[in-house]
């Protein structure tokens, strides 16, 4: 690839008006090569330059280094602005004074970017309450509503590669932003001056406020409270931190609300942005959990909980006779059917509170809820929707989405991995005083509302035109939706490409496909070139003699279901 010098020239302008060293020397060397005719590094600046790294609903995250499709402290100094913009133009005159909750958790760079955020504030005289991190999120999202800030900000890219970062942003209601207020902080970007022009407050400044520990352990202390049994508090735990930030605050948590320590993946306790024994730190990917298995194992634990880097979500396993390795693997479906059964049958659900999930979760909560004489709810995918389930006028009782993420206490309205651990080891600690586990747990729900088998399948779109790839891929399937699919028929479409008003939906490009028994859930992803599918099959179980059998039928449907709809997709 020949270098452009169009390109070349965009380069040196972004050097001109980058703040930081670090990055202006990269690009330079970038350049460098490029000229000397390195047809690598002219892809590589092609890539950094091909678009804007896109600020939208979850906030940035991305690669790290230079470019405007990189994370760094020039992106990050005009989102900062962006945020500013927003503030200043929500008419509230207390606004200043209210400031923005900041914190980060301890990739690469969370710091730096936490601080800059911090300082950008102060210049344009919005205070920026700092806590002490690197903290978990749900500390963060905490911290907004504890502080009555007027918004937080939380440096962090969740359960990424190394090599990313992140920048995510919470309102007033301490809940992750929506429409319009992406559009309007993106637009206040867009608007915003050279990075390198924008002004920073002295780190001393006065609008800058270094909270305390003190706001932790507050956290803490409420996070302790969130269990509904606490005479039930015998059952030997492990732990994985994932490298993450969880672990501290998990000690402290576990203690606070009278659990023994759990056993701790020594590995993996210690937060580490390399992430050095997991090639993605993400308690659902493949073999994420076998350090904790084995740790699990030699400590005799009844439960293993796995936070990911910033402790908003939990992975867990259980022990299991009858899986490879003693231990299964329980899906984001199973933890949340878990907690809902674990808050209904203690009382934990308030009258007029709401059970909530997204439409790419199981169906089981519905059916949970409607046996229990709960108000249930479904929203589009994301904490973002999730954590407003409940508006205007009721209480949020439980919340969940199928990728790890639970909403339980009332302590926060967005994910918390923290308060779920304690949860869900209470609820074993119940069943263990019963004789019972939580695998007898998940029988019982079958027998009761019959065996419910999710599975996502997802394709990585190859080339420089795959959203374009996407597009075309989901129109196929408007145009000529099939008909049937592993010899079910296809009973009705939703199409949410024009929203649902009705259920409170904006305009999204999903599409449903309800047969017999089954459903399937199309999308693309919003942050990467991938195309996923979600399927659900649902067998009846005659009795608990059937319930092998009943496991084994889901199963089998399930897999010829996820390959049919791969084929249907034209990606696979």
């Amino acid at each position: 690839m020949a270098a452009d010098p169009a390109l070349i020239e965009r380069a040196w302008s972004w050097i001109a008006a980058d703040p930081d060293p670090t990055t202006r020397d990269e690009l330079d060397a970038v350049i460098t090569a490029v000229e000397a005719g390195d047809p690598e590094a002219a892809a590589d600046l092609a890539d950094r330059f091909k678009a804007d790294l896109d600020f939208g609903t979850a906030g940035l995250r991305g690669r790290l280094g230079a470019g405007p499709n990189r994370m760094n402290l020039a992106v990050v100094t005009r989102a900062a602005n962006g945020i500013v913009t927003w503030l200043k133009g929500t008419g509230d005159p207390d606004v200043a004074r209210k400031g923005v909750a900041v914190c980060f958790d301890a990739r690469h760079r969370s710091r730096d970017f936490a601080e800059a955020s911090a300082a950008i504030f102060a210049a344009a005289g919005i205070r920026a309450y700092v806590l002490p991190g690197p903290l978990p999120t749900p500390v963060l999202a905490f911290a907004v509503s504890h502080l009555d800030a007027a918004a937080g900000v939380m440096v962090t890219a969740s359960h990424n590669p190394p090599q990313d970062n992140g920048y995510k942003v919470y309102d007033a209601s301490a809940r992750q932003i929506i429409p319009p207020v992406d559009g309007i902080i993106a637009a206040g970007i867009d608007a915003t001056p050279r990075a390198v022009d924008v002004p920073y407050a002295h780190p001393e400044d006065p609008d800058i406020i270094r909270v305390g520990d003190e706001l932790v352990q507050t956290y803490v202390d409420a996070a302790s409270q969130v269990g509904l049994v606490p005479t039930e508090r015998t059952v030997v735990t492990a732990y994985t931190a994932m490298h993450g930030v969880g672990a501290a605050t998990i000690r402290r948590a576990f203690a606070a609300a009278g659990f023994a320590p759990p056993v701790e993946v020594e590995q993996q306790v210690e937060p580490d942005p390399d992430f050095p024994t997991v090639p993605f730190p993400n308690p659902e990917e493949p073999g994420a959990l076998d350090l904790g298995i084995a740790t699990a194992t030699a400590a005799g634990a009844d439960l293993l909980l796995a936070n990911d880097p910033d402790a908003d979500r939990l992975g867990a396993a259980v022990p299991d006779p009858t899986a490879p390795d003693g231990w299964r693997a329980l899906r984001g479906d199973e933890i949340g059917a878990l907690l809902a059964h674990h808050l209904i049958s203690s009382g934990g659900i308030a009258e007029g509170a709401v059970l909530a999930t997204t439409i790419v979760s199981s169906t089981m909560l519905s059916r949970m809820s409607a046996a229990a004489g709960v108000l249930f709810v479904e929203t589009l995918t994301g904490f973002k929707w999730l954590g407003r389930a409940a508006d205007p006028d009721r209480e949020l009782g439980f919340a969940y989405e199928e990728a790890l993420g639970f909403c339980a206490g009332g302590l926060v309205r967005d994910k918390d991995g923290i308060t779920a651990a304690l949860l869900l080891a209470e609820a074993a600690a119940v069943q263990r005083r019963d004789g019972r586990t939580l695998l007898d747990v998940l029988d019982d729900l079958a027998l009761a509302h019959g065996v419910h088998q999710t599975a996502q399948w997802s394709v990585r779109v190859p080339g420089s035109d795959a959203m374009e790839q996407m597009v075309a891929a989901m129109q196929r399937m408007r145009t000529s939706p099939p008909a049937h699919l592993a010899g079910r028929s296809v009973q009705r479409t939703d199409d949410l490409i024009d929203g649902d008003p009705a259920r409170g939906f904006v305009p999204s490009d999903v599409l449903t496909w309800y047969l017999d028994g089954a459903r399937v859930i199309v999308r693309p992803s919003g942050t990467e070139p991938k195309l996923k599918a979600y399927v659900e099959v649902v067998e009846p179980v005659r009795d608990l003699a059937d319930l092998p059998g009943a496991r084994r039928r889901a199963t089998t449907a399930l897999d010829e279901l996820v390959a049919a709809t791969a084929a249907t997709t034209g990606l696979a």
